[in-house]
């Protein structure tokens, strides 16, 4: 499990960004849920962190696709593939992250980056 922060230090619609490898973001709606998913849009490369959450849903910043925060489903296009999911645990007052195994659906310019050992 990877720590994320304190859950009184992350308010009701924000999110916090871990530098993991791809970068993940921890989501806290204003329902109180919690959600973690990859933090890059798999339509082109932005921070989701950034986007605006409403619901269970993350509007990226760039070109305003949608991606469900429990699923990772694309709610709205231009982006067509889904973004990782991760499990959130709450243990005290502590976030913490446990990662997918599953492959990351990288943007076309953040898997070149992957693949080439490009610095980000």
């Amino acid at each position: 499990m990877i720590p994320v922060c304190r859950l009184a230090d992350l308010p009701r619609g924000e999110a916090a960004r871990l530098e993991t490898d791809p970068p993940v973001a921890v989501f806290h709606t204003e329902d109180g849920e919690l959600f973690a998913i990859d933090d890059s849009c798999t339509h082109q490369d932005a921070a989701l962190s950034d986007g605006w959450v409403e619901g269970r849903e993350v509007e990226c910043p760039l070109h305003s696709s949608k991606f469900d925060l429990g699923t990772g489903a694309v709610d709205a296009p231009p982006a067509r593939l889904p973004v990782r999911t991760h499990q959130v645990v709450v243990e005290g007052e502590t976030v913490y992250v446990v990662l997918s195994d599953a492959p990351p659906n990288l943007p076309p310019c953040g898997l070149r980056r992957r693949v080439l050992g490009e610095a980000t």
